[in-house]
């Protein structure tokens, strides 16, 4: 389940670090908004050389202070080039690990060793989902979509909110 993130020596945590943290500690960006009420997101995006990088906040689950509610990183066939909405990250900000173990590059069976069993498998992606009620009654829902070319890990998702 995901629950924790790096970018580099950057630690956050999902629905604990305020998007405000990250674009702080990278020094670059802007917080970009889209939606309204329950389609409502906010979202910084990076890019270096062939990777992609989006650090959101659920406008519902992240709250006011912009909670990370997900983080997605993937690799673009080339190099993802000039964009208005997406600053370059420093170096020192990666790699991206999800949970102290995942990061793009790693092989299908390194992420299964790492991971255990997925929750869905097919040939390009598999999924580990979790669902459950806390102690407190909350609904906590968690899940990562990883993305493979061959056999390479070349897109993450990570997303976990807690709800009541």
């Amino acid at each position: 389940m995901a629950t924790r993130f790096s970018l580099g020596a950057f630690a956050g945590r999902f629905e604990e670090t305020r998007l405000g943290a990250v674009r702080e500690a990278v020094g670059e960006g802007s917080i970009r908004h889209q939606g309204d009420a329950g389609d409502s997101i906010y979202w910084l995006c990076y890019r270096r050389a062939q990777h992609r990088l989006w650090v959101v906040s659920s406008g519902e689950m992240g709250g006011p202070d912009h909670l990370v509610t997900e983080i997605v990183e993937e690799l673009t066939e080339k190099d993802a080039g000039a964009s208005a909405d997406c600053a370059i990250i420093p170096e020192k900000f990666s790699p991206v690990v999800l949970d102290s173990k995942l990061h793009l590059g790693m092989s299908r069976q390194e992420v299964i060793t790492a991971l255990g069993p997925p929750s869905k498998s097919e040939a390009a992606q598999i999924v580990y989902s979790h669902e459950g009620k806390l102690a407190d009654g909350f609904d906590e829902t968690a899940w990562l979509i990883l993305g493979f070319g061959g056999d390479k890990l070349v897109s993450m998702r990570g997303r976990k909110t807690t709800s009541n």
